[in-house]
Parts: C-alpha cells; sequence; structure tokens
C-alpha cells in the first residue's frame, strides 16, 4: 500500500472519540472485522474517554479555534493544544514551536493559557 497525502487531514482526539463511537454505536463494522480491528477500536475509544477529548464538544471546539486565530498557530501547534490541554506556559512552549526565540510573548503564553482553561473542559476523575 502507498500512502498518497500523508497530511490530507488532522483529527483532534475528540474527533476520532466521536467518529469512532458513532461507528459502534450503529453497528457500522462489518460482520466479518477481524478481532484484532474491534479489539483496536475498543482500546482506543477506551484511551480516548481518559483524556480530556471525553468531555469536549463540538462547540467549544470551535470556540477555542476562533479565540487563538489571533496567535497565528499552525494546524498542528492548534491541534496538541485541544489534544493536550497544556496549563503551564512550559507546557505551551513545548508545543508552540518557534523559528525565532520570541515568538510568544510572556503575556500571549498566559493568554493561551486562560483561553484554554475558559473554552476547554478539564477531564476530572
Amino acid at each position: 500500500m502507498d500512502i498518497i497525502n500523508a497530511n490530507t487531514a488532522m483529527l483532534s482526539n475528540f474527533e476520532v472519540l466521536e467518529l469512532l463511537s458513532s461507528l459502534r454505536g450503529k453497528g457500522d463494522q462489518p460482520r466479518n472485522q477481524s478481532g484484532s480491528l474491534a479489539t483496536i477500536t475498543y482500546e482506543t475509544i477506551k484511551y480516548l474517554e481518559g483524556t480530556p477529548a471525553a468531555v469536549q464538544s463540538d462547540i467549544c471546539l470551535k470556540k477555542f479555534l476562533d479565540e487563538v486565530k489571533k496567535f497565528g498557530l499552525t494546524k498542528k501547534e492548534k491541534t496538541m493544544l485541544l489534544n493536550l490541554r497544556p496549563t503551564t506556559a512550559v507546557e505551551i512552549s513545548l508545543i508552540v514551536q518557534s523559528a525565532e526565540q520570541d515568538r510568544l510573548t510572556e503575556e500571549q503564553t498566559e493568554e493561551l493559557i486562560e483561553i484554554i482553561q475558559n473554552t476547554l473542559p478539564a477531564k476530572t476523575d
């Protein structure tokens, strides 16, 4: 099998969880589906239910994406912020790659953390 375009689309953990849950709920899995594919689907859903994706919604994702437009983040950076829901400046600095040292100021980093806290719900156990 050849990969034609490896970067066709990037999905957040929330989108993957929604897709797998809807497929499992509708019974859209082929009858001849191998046991290993069913296991992978189950384990993926189980893992994602323990992440912030389990409490996110379409509305909070859209609100988050609208509010972070001003930072000029790449699609990959936005996806990682959605998936990981960082809460500290150190975590942000590891996600936001910078060609130059000061891509985000300290104030922008704090504002980004505040946006994350206000728009993306936290997973509580």
